[in-house]
């Protein structure tokens, strides 16, 4: 079957140059000959045509030049659509190329979308908005509306919100529900992961996986400022994952732990963030899996 590829371009994200990106694909694409459309994306993120297009069109491919918000979007907009997705890495974080092993290099990039067959991955709701990779509650999230004002994107200025937001974190109160069981927290941030981190290699699940069917949930506790940097880094490279059964659950400093449900309830409204973008919170959330979302040319 002849491939058929739609490119969209976001032309704000990430700091990389847009000109030999957009060189870089019509070289390489035209000598796979392969039809190809470039399209750019939209900031209302609003893709409602694609699926017409893609059926009348015969599209096979749809790529992703972008960050994890532009992927979130148009990944969104074709559930259930027989089509598969590729990324080109252009983003700040890059958490789910990273995720599903997607070279940073655009050349090496397209290597993958030409060569690879496509994996069916998981993604999931979040009181119905959709996320492909992560969603965070609390200091990650606030670090997320931050960075969004700024004008210069990247990961300096990543780090640099980070550290601001760090100096004057507080933690949140919350109230989980998994499997019928319900206990409390007093957390820093809860990330409810799909991919392994939040991006620029940096690993906040390491268990997780893009298409084993559950959720990864890190809960990161109330404690000293010092010691939640040594508990991170601790989790970072232990990753170890531990039931809500175990006895010893209340006493540990972070907990993780994998389901296919939660509910999430927020009576602070600790900011939240969907895919690493701002987004609006509410007092309680219902996430649950969806798997075999869509199908991801991995590396």
């Amino acid at each position: 079957m002849q491939r058929r590829f739609i490119y969209f371009i976001n032309p704000i994200s990430g700091t990389k140059g847009k000109e030999q990106l957009l060189q870089t694909i019509q070289t390489k694409t035209a000598a796979q000959k392969i039809l190809f459309e470039i399209l750019h994306t939209n900031a209302a993120g609003n893709y409602s045509y694609l699926k017409e297009k893609i059926a009348s069109e015969k599209i096979t491919d749809v790529i992703v030049c972008g960050g994890d918000g532009t992927v979130n979007q148009i990944a969104n907009a074709l559930l259930g659509v027989a089509v598969n997705i590729g990324i080109i890495p252009m983003g700040s974080g890059n958490g789910l190329a990273l995720a599903a092993k997607i070279p940073t290099n655009a050349a090496k990039a397209l290597d993958v979308v030409f060569n690879n067959k496509p994996e069916y991955i998981d993604s999931f709701y979040i009181n119905n908005h959709f996320s492909c990779m992560l969603c965070g509650l609390g200091f990650d999230a606030q670090v997320a509306h931050d960075f969004a004002q700024q004008q210069t994107r990247g990961l300096k200025t990543y780090v640099k919100q980070s550290a601001r937001n760090f100096i004057k974190a507080t933690p949140y109160n919350f109230k989980l529900e998994v499997d019928g069981k319900k206990f409390n927290a007093e957390a820093f941030f809860i990330s409810i992961a799909n991919s392994n981190q939040f991006g620029n290699n940096f690993t906040i699940a390491p268990q997780a996986s893009l298409h084993d069917g559950l959720l990864d949930i890190v809960v990161v506790n109330k404690m000293s400022k010092l010691r939640m940097l040594w508990s991170v880094v601790k989790q970072i490279r232990l990753g170890q994952v531990r039931m809500y059964e175990d006895k010893k659950y209340h006493h540990n400093e972070i907990h993780y732990f994998q389901t296919k449900t939660l509910t999430i309830h927020n009576p602070q409204l600790a900011p939240l963030h969907i895919d690493g973008d701002p987004a609006e919170t509410a007092d309680k959330f219902e996430i649950r899996i969806i798997e075999k979302a869509f199908r991801l040319l991995m590396g």
